[in-house]
């Protein structure tokens, strides 16, 4: 499913847009296939998950829950990549996310064996996001959904 991005947190495009997606898609194949097996963390399933994770809402000026994304937690101390854990209405988590900035994405970093502390992951989406507050500086986001893709809208509204 296709969820609608908002244009004032997610950028507008054009070659920068380009540019970051085909970065981010070599980050991504570099991701180690174990991040995409394995159980859940059973301190995480259900939110709020167990310490050390924060709500991103409580430490940067951000609505407690982001159409398109969920209800955001992280641990302060892997800012500003994450993982961050969203988490639906009904409190399950959907989705792992890495919020990536672009000057990071080179041929002097790699990013190997991402996490995914929410177990099994369905789908993977990548985009570009021109910056918003907590993570301020163009970046890619790396979307590790665990939930079928048709199940996404339970994050839309």
């Amino acid at each position: 499913m296709n969820i609608p991005r908002p244009k004032a947190l997610y950028g507008t495009g054009g070659l920068e847009m380009k540019k970051a997606l085909s970065l981010a898609s070599a980050l991504l194949a570099s991701v180690s296939l174990t991040a995409f097996a394995g159980s859940a963390d059973k301190s995480i399933v259900k939110s709020p998950p167990a310490a050390p994770y924060q709500q991103v809402s409580k430490l940067v000026p951000l609505p407690d829950f982001l159409p398109g994304m969920g209800q955001l937690f992280v641990d302060p101390a892997t800012l500003p990549a994450g993982p961050f854990l969203a988490y639906d209405h009904d409190k399950k988590l959907v989705s792992t996310i890495y919020m990536v900035p672009l000057k990071d994405i080179n041929p002097d970093n790699s990013f190997d064996n991402l996490s995914a502390p929410g177990g099994n992951v369905d789908h993977v989406d990548v985009y570009y996001n021109a910056g918003h507050p907590g993570v301020g500086e163009p970046h890619a986001h790396i979307v590790m959904w665990h939930i079928p893709a048709d199940k996404e809208s339970r994050v839309a509204k």
